[in-house]
């Protein structure tokens, strides 16, 4: 794993040295998602994410948090070479259990080009893979296996509404210029079932789960930091995004958020309507960075207290991707209970798509 995370990297960082012009991406531009083919992958575009958290019980009761993301990334350079080697895209995973018993993450990553089969992306639907690591979808249930360094898991995610379309249409403002924005539909309330090995031990799991997938070219504004983001499955069926999007002093440069109620209505909200507010933070013995681990969200009439199921849940991906963020299963309290994630990034250093 190492040394193909190495390989897939430096590919990558040796890339310019190939090729010096610069591809052109593909823009966000208003447009209808179509589907299934928007649950596949965009390699037109320079950035691509399928992210899946969940939090899972075992059959003693014990809860626990569940992450698998995979990334495609477009370099955009060396694509005029004639070899097949050459890191036209590039694909990398992170997983994650958080297990409170534990009281640290348990998590793998990995990298590899698209190249001979070792890792690949689907253009017709969700068919994402690194060697053995895949993510899946089958009519209406995703599916993830992955063995990873201490822990491996074979869940599905079944899936009884069609996508929750974000910002407008599915089209998703992320700063103050219409280009910097996204393609972006979730999952949210997918039924979750599976087998779940931590060490030695392995025990049958279900619970509930969340799917989000982006894809974008120009994603953060040039003074952007970092970003704030949770997904809550509520208890009374309905579910809640809300993002911000921060500068380097920690203030808001963008927000949004979508509130799908109960009875299936859905307030589509934006900047002036959603605020994150810190209620106490956590600094990691580490890295030294410190991260708002328990937050409020105000989502227009929503509002909500977001307090972590424990606090280090701190993820070394730069491995991989070059970062360091926090993803933290959190429960939510407020004016509707329920579980969810909370994606915390740029708080050490800038966070560069």
């Amino acid at each position: 794993m190492k040394r193909r995370t190495f390989l897939a990297v430096a590919a990558v960082g040796a890339a310019p040295r190939l090729a010096r012009a610069q591809a052109a991406f593909a823009q966000v531009t208003p447009r209808v998602l179509a589907f299934p083919r928007d649950h596949g992958s965009h390699p037109a575009f320079r950035t691509e994410w399928w992210y899946v958290t969940g939090w899972l019980r075992d059959e003693r009761n014990v809860e626990c948090g569940v992450q698998v993301t995979f990334f495609r990334s477009r370099p955009g350079v060396a694509e005029s070479v004639a070899s097949a080697l050459a890191p036209r895209q590039v694909l990398f995973a992170h997983v994650a259990i958080a297990d409170p018993r534990r009281g640290t993450l348990l998590h793998d990553q990995r990298a590899a080009r698209a190249v001979l089969g070792l890792a690949g992306a689907s253009e017709t639907t969700t068919d994402v893979w690194i060697d053995d690591w895949r993510l899946t979808l089958d009519a209406d249930t995703y599916r993830a296996r992955v063995g990873a360094r201490g822990f491996a898991f074979d869940l599905s995610f079944r899936a009884a509404a069609p996508p929750l379309l974000q910002g407008d249409d599915g089209l998703s403002r992320k700063g103050p210029a219409p280009e910097q924005a996204s393609y972006y539909y979730s999952r949210p309330q997918l039924a979750l079932a599976g087998e779940l090995a931590i060490g030695a031990s392995r025990s049958r799991v279900e619970g509930t789960a969340w799917l989000d997938h982006e894809w974008s070219s120009e994603y953060l504004a040039s003074e952007a930091a970092g970003w704030d983001w949770t997904g809550i499955d509520l208890d009374d069926g309905g579910a809640l995004m809300a993002f911000r999007i921060r500068d380097a002093n920690k203030g808001a440069l963008w927000a949004g958020a979508t509130w799908r109620r109960a009875d299936g209505r859905v307030d589509r909200l934006g900047p002036d309507a959603v605020a994150f507010e810190t209620l106490r933070t956590w600094r990691s013995p580490r890295t030294g960075v410190e991260y708002p681990v328990s937050m409020r969200v105000r989502a227009g009439a929503f509002m909500a207290e977001l307090t972590p199921l424990f606090d280090d849940q701190e993820l070394d991906a730069r491995a991989t991707v070059g970062t360091v963020y926090w993803e933290g299963a959190v429960r939510c309290a407020g004016a509707a209970a329920g579980r969810g994630y909370l994606e915390l990034t740029g708080y050490g250093e800038r966070l560069r798509l």
